[in-house]
């Protein structure tokens, strides 16, 4: 909270506590209608289950430095969460011959066959894993992809282990599956990398699911091989059933390998192994919103079932753009990638010049994720700056720049930064967000 009193005490950055969704005239509480028959009873007239999500942070900031770019200020964005290139020609034009060869009707609703063709192809040639057909779902994005396997395999009160920080849907899809977040704290000296002791220190006898992102969001951090075998041949062995996110799987960096978590877990283990993956971040096709899932035939079908009565097919025109995503050539996704090296160097060497700030060396996707906990408890122009959601605010309002708090992955005192923008923007951006922190006085510690 931005208070204008000077000289507050310093307060400890606390872990994420439960979401208490807010009473106001969009949430349950407080929106309560006698019922039709007139026996004074109360009902909500909103649904008690999506009163559990709250406002997004990341949303209103970028609402806000749009509101601030119409009235022609220059703000530079370091917020994004897609790449800033355009779809590939070869990937365009596969959509464009859809629609004239009249491919805009319904499909089954878990995808098109020469898609997932494409997918085990794609699977066996990259990760040296093999899947049949009906191994395979193909859905509106990633996110629903995770969706769809929550709500397949969850019950009430069941929990999901989700590492901190995490990607900011993550413990929302599992509440409104029914299922209950349940929060681990990687070591920062590891790039917050979850380790198999991580987990034994909150699995239970309810625990259903992990969540492992990699390469990761928002830290940048790629799991190794080791990292992998010791954590999902542990939780399969026990019948918890791992969901490896890997949509940033082709943005990696120095030569490091992305290791698809399926392939390490035993044989006899992989019916509790699930892994999604999707063209949005490789292919800049975030817009066309194909995501895939590949996983043990119970669990598929399941999903089915689910996108049936939810969403039916994904979009037909950009299933069969996505076959040329897998199928065509790789030249664009690699000249992506080397793009965003240069600009991932340029940024990680001008942030860590700045004294006192800390950041995670990112080896994969395109955010660095920076420790801005010595700048918290400080003030400027009579104003206080107590968190990092504080912080973000004043870096738009002053330098205009616009950042993502760590508060959006439930990790105060941290901010992320997108280097999805050009090289121009991410040098102004910098030399703004510079003099913005030197500006600032600090209390005493």
């Amino acid at each position: 909270m931005v208070s204008k009193t000077k000289g507050a005490e310093s307060k400890e950055i606390k872990a994420p506590v439960p979401d208490v969704p807010e009473k106001n005239e969009f949430s349950g509480n407080g929106n309560e209608i006698d019922c039709p028959d007139g026996n004074g009873k109360k009902r909500f007239r909103l649904s008690s289950t999506t009163s559990i999500l709250k406002k997004s942070v990341t949303l209103e900031i970028a609402a806000k430095a749009k509101q601030m770019n119409q009235r022609g200020l220059n703000v530079i964005s370091f917020s994004a969460g897609e790449p800033d290139f355009e779809t590939p020609k070869s990937i365009k034009d596969a959509g464009k011959r859809a629609i004239e060869a009249g491919h805009t009707k319904y499909t089954d609703s878990s995808g098109i066959s020469e898609l997932k063709c494409a997918i085990r192809q794609k699977f066996m040639r990259e990760n040296n894993l093999h899947y049949d057909e009906g191994n395979i779902v193909v859905t509106s994005g990633a996110k629903y992809s995770i969706f769809a396997i929550l709500c397949s395999i969850i019950s009430p009160g069941d929990e999901v282990i989700v590492p901190v920080p995490y990607w900011v849907s993550y413990p929302s899809l599992v509440k409104l599956s029914g299922g209950v977040p349940v929060y681990v704290y990687p070591d920062e000296e590891f790039s917050f990398r979850l380790t198999l002791d991580d987990i034994k220190k909150v699995l239970t006898n309810r625990t259903k699911a992990v969540i492992i992102n990699s390469p990761n969001n928002p830290t940048g951090a790629v799991y190794t091989l080791k990292d992998l075998e010791e954590i999902v041949n542990y939780l399969a062995e026990k019948n918890i059933i791992v969901i490896s996110d890997e949509i940033y799987e082709k943005v990696i960096y120095d030569n490091v390998q992305h290791i698809s978590l399926a392939s390490v877990v035993k044989e006899k283990y992989k019916k509790n192994v699930v892994v999604v993956n999707g063209v949005s971040k490789a292919y800049a096709m975030t817009g066309w919103r194909i995501g895939y899932t590949a996983g043990p035939r119970d669990i598929i079908e399941r999903m089915k079932f689910f996108t049936d009565h939810t969403t039916s097919n994904p979009n037909t025109i950009a299933m069969y753009a996505a076959v040329e995503a897998l199928n065509g050539s790789q030249n664009d996704v690699e000249r992506m990638v080397k793009r965003f090296n240069r600009r991932r160097q340029f940024m990680y060497d001008e942030l860590t010049n700045i004294p006192n700030l800390k950041c995670c060396y990112p080896e994969g996707a395109f955010y660095i994720f920076a420790n801005f906990k010595h700048f918290l408890n400080s003030t400027i122009h009579e104003t206080h700056i107590e968190t990092t959601v504080d912080l973000a605010n004043y870096l738009l309002d002053e330098a205009h720049v616009a950042v993502v708090p760590g508060e959006s992955f439930g990790l105060p005192g941290y901010i992320r930064l997108s280097y999805a923008t050009s090289m121009d923007n991410i040098a102004e951006g910098i030399d703004n967000l510079k003099y913005a922190l030197s500006e600032m006085e600090l209390d005493e510690k």
